[in-house]
């Protein structure tokens, strides 16, 4: 901890206080020093001293559990919190965002540190510390999200995403995910076109990406791209997670890209999208609802081939998804029920039993499901959501 200048007479006037006053009015006097040369952890420090000194506990923490009441567990707490909300919000207003958020996250107070990173205004001095709260800190994720995709492009980002949103709910995602496929179609769009000038002397007057791209096979010729390959198919595979029919259309304009790329560059992944872009172009293309019960066929079939205890279950989560996306409630459910065997770990990309039986308005068949495979538990939990449904209309 670094220390600025004091001059003798603080030292002085803090010997006299303490020599002349009790302990709470000399801490109390100290306090105030500390506020308005605004020291904000020698605050704090000070504020933990009070804290003990008004429950007449030992000034020095013995590092072990301490027999205290229940009164004075909570009255310590209490006093503690306050201390990290007040020196918190110094903090954010000295500008010190991290450090105010390592303050005021035991307080579980996100509002007045969002408010701060709304108005901060980002230079290379910050940009690391405010990313850090924002987006791995999860205070405001899009908001962290947008500065990395702007400060660092977008290689950091797909890496990023990759190893530490991806595991994320998919409704956490989506925001994310959106920004992820504006930056990368802007992106895209903006090298196909300055190619296409360079080739035709002028713009393409197309609007849209796969209109651009339609009449010119020559873009794709001698294993040309325009944009890093691996980060395409990254974006396509977290665009799974949006709904809105905008981004549902971006998405297919990149799988369209994709598909005209060299076959060295049609990454093979995971059942059921072991061929990337023909896949993916029917997983967007049913929910966009074109020829959508060819799409649900596709990956039904899908599904029903797909070993769950050896690929994961991702064929089979992602047809109960499309299921449910759809409205095919009764179906989503039954699917669930069927195609999960008890006991495996699934990956959170489908709504959960309880959900899914929400949707259909039907608990009795969770319940029946569960009564069979002898669960109490799922059975008593079925029934409590049947009785709660009932109750409520």
């Amino acid at each position: 901890m670094g220390f600025s200048v004091v001059s003798q007479e603080v030292f002085e006037q803090f010997r006299q206080q303490i020599q002349e006053s009790g302990s709470l009015a000399a801490i109390e006097k100290m306090i105030e020093y500390f506020r308005q040369e605004k020291q904000h952890v020698q605050l704090f420090e000070m504020y933990k001293l009070r804290a003990r000194a008004q429950l007449g506990l030992p000034l020095l923490f013995p590092g072990v559990s301490e027999e205290l009441s229940e009164e004075q567990r909570t009255q310590l707490e209490d006093s503690l919190v306050e201390a990290c909300d007040e020196v918190g919000r110094m903090l954010l207003d000295a500008g010190q965002i991290r450090e105010g958020w390592y303050y005021l996250r035991p307080v579980g107070d996100k509002a007045p540190v969002i408010e701060a990173l709304k108005e901060v205004e980002v230079d290379e001095e910050n940009i690391e510390d405010l990313i850090e709260v924002a987006l791995y800190e999860g205070v405001a994720p899009e908001l962290g999200f947008r500065w990395m995709l702007e400060h660092y492009g977008t290689c950091n980002s797909v890496t990023t995403y990759e190893q530490q949103l991806a595991g994320m709910s998919p409704v956490a995602q989506q925001p994310l995910a959106a920004l992820l496929l504006d930056h990368v179609y802007d992106e895209l769009m903006g090298t196909v076109s300055a190619d296409i000038s360079h080739q035709e002397g002028t713009e393409p007057q197309e609007k849209t990406l796969s209109e651009i791209i339609a009449p010119r096979d020559w873009l794709f010729a001698n294993s040309a791209y325009h944009i890093d390959t691996s980060h395409l198919a990254a974006t396509v595979r977290f665009a799974r997670v949006l709904r809105d029919e905008a981004h549902l259309r971006k998405a297919l304009e990149l799988v369209d890209y994709g598909s005209h790329l060299d076959q060295a560059f049609q990454y093979e992944q995971t059942p059921p999208f072991t061929d990337l872009y023909p896949s993916h172009k029917i997983y967007f293309q049913t929910l966009l609802g074109e020829d959508s019960e060819a799409g649900l066929a596709y990956f039904r079939e899908k599904a029903e081939a797909s070993d769950i205890r050896r690929e994961g279950s991702l064929a089979i989560e992602t047809y109960i998804e499309l299921l449910s996306r759809l409205g095919h409630h009764d179906e989503a459910l039954e699917a669930a029920l069927t195609m999960i065997p008890p006991g495996v770990h699934t990956i959170g990309i489908s709504p959960s039993l309880i959900e899914l039986s929400q949707n259909a308005g039907n608990f009795e068949r969770l319940a029946e499901h569960s009564k069979e495979l002898g669960d109490p538990l799922g059975y008593a939990t079925a029934m409590l959501f049947a009785k709660r449904q009932a109750e409520e209309g």
